[in-house]
């Protein structure tokens, strides 16, 4: 999956952009706090992709 697809899913969700980092960038959830680490890779496993919205709290991107 591309990274700005799974970008847009976490923004449609009312995730924000927390900070950036070297290698990832922090995605926080307004809903319940919490907070996930988001490869700079263009191509983003699915798997982790799911593991991602799960661990904040958002529908799993399909």
């Amino acid at each position: 999956m591309k990274r700005s697809a799974l970008l847009q899913h976490l923004r449609k969700h009312g995730c924000t952009l927390k900070r950036e980092g070297a290698a990832h960038s922090l995605w926080k959830s307004h809903t319940n706090g919490a907070v996930e680490a988001v490869p700079r890779h263009t191509e983003i496993a699915n798997n982790l992709a799911r593991k991602i919205c799960r661990g904040l709290g958002i529908p799993v991107i399909g």
